[in-house]
């Protein structure tokens, strides 16, 4: 699998930043509950000149907190059609098909899926989406996939070390 290419990291929120349970309280506000090893990742990956976006079908004030921490400038919630948004993030970044990977869980993940270079599936994603990833993690959303992911790519691309990133 060649990653020697990947430019963009695009993650979906439910499912794969988190573990896709969603906590409501009685004032309708929704909590999430994101993996400290997923932010070092994201952070790890943004030092080694790497772009991370949002893409997610539900918005929540959470998440834009979460996104600011670590320095996420591409931030997309309530999205109805992703490939339509995804095409957009390209655009916006100036990155192409083939520097992407994206990272999903569920049906309205396909279409970026199929267009990137590296579709991932997180272990708990549904059977469908499994099938049109080239990976799928050993940890599920919410629990490090994203990290796992990360690392992955930058150990292909001759960057990773003990400490995190070589030469950065």
């Amino acid at each position: 699998m060649d990653l020697t290419h990947i430019e963009l990291l695009i993650l979906d929120v439910d499912g794969v930043m988190t573990d896709g349970r969603i906590m409501t309280g009685a004032d309708g506000e929704s909590t999430k509950r994101f993996y400290v090893q997923d932010g070092c990742a994201i952070k790890l990956w943004q030092r080694s000149g790497g772009v991370v976006a949002i893409l997610s079908g539900r918005g929540c004030d959470a998440v834009d907190h979460r996104a600011g921490e670590l320095g996420i400038q591409h931030v997309h919630m309530g999205v109805l059609n992703k490939l339509e948004k995804y095409e957009a993030i390209l655009e916006s970044t100036g990155k192409g098909d083939g520097a992407t990977a994206y990272i999903g869980d569920d049906l309205p993940d396909l279409g970026p899926m199929e267009r990137c270079a590296l579709p991932v599936a997180v272990a708990n994603a549904v059977g469908t989406v499994k099938r049109a990833s080239r990976y799928v993690t050993r940890r599920a959303g919410g629990c490090g996939a994203v990290a796992e992911v990360v690392e992955l790519i930058l150990r292909k691309q001759g960057r990773w070390s003990r400490d995190g990133l070589a030469g950065v």
